[in-house]
């Protein structure tokens, strides 16, 4: 059976997805719109992505910037993951916090992350490969990010691999976030 939890930043979902488990292996349905729409969520997919990660990568903390901001679906396919939600949404009780979980294909859990939210993970395995379903166009000039180390949260390596675009963000205390609620 799959269930929807809420989290304690408004908007934050984590969706455990039903599983088939028999002598050939694994069957999972990872999306469903009407499953969604049970719930509130009005996700209309425009593109999904693949990144595929060796250990000690991290990878963030994006998002996409208003007008072309994004609610974000992530599922992990292959390997470990340290998944971490940062709350950019001025008007929030939750703003400046920030939600981690495991995300591991052997155990299929899918994140709802809604827009205003920044997105970052930190890979446990080698191949990790994440899958992302976007409900806006990719837009090269939205496409910011929170310098990984300025937001609250113990990340387990110190000295993870980081792409240089992501050693350039702004710290959180320097970022003017133009996220709200509404």
């Amino acid at each position: 059976q799959t269930e929807l939890n809420s989290t304690d930043i408004p908007g934050l979902q984590i969706i455990r997805v039903k599983r088939t488990i028999d002598p050939r292996g694994l069957f999972i349905k990872p999306f469903s719109n009407q499953l969604l729409a049970q719930h509130g969520i009005q996700f209309d997919v425009k593109e999904t992505f693949f990144s595929v990660s060796s250990e000690r990568v991290l990878r963030g903390m994006h998002f996409q910037s208003p007008p072309h901001q994004h609610a974000k679906l992530v599922f992990c396919l292959a390997g470990r993951v340290l998944d971490v939600i940062l709350d950019l949404r001025v008007d929030s009780s939750a703003f400046g916090r920030t939600s981690a979980m495991k995300l591991d294909a052997k155990d299929p859990t899918l994140i709802y992350i809604p827009p205003g939210l920044a997105h970052g993970f930190y890979t446990e395995s080698h191949d990790s490969l994440l899958g992302y379903w976007v409900d806006s166009a990719y837009s090269e000039a939205n496409d910011l990010g929170i310098l990984w180390n300025s937001i609250d949260f113990k990340w387990p390596d110190q000295k993870p691999i980081l792409s240089e675009r992501d050693l350039t963000f702004p710290s959180l205390k320097d970022f003017s976030s133009p996220f709200s609620m509404v």
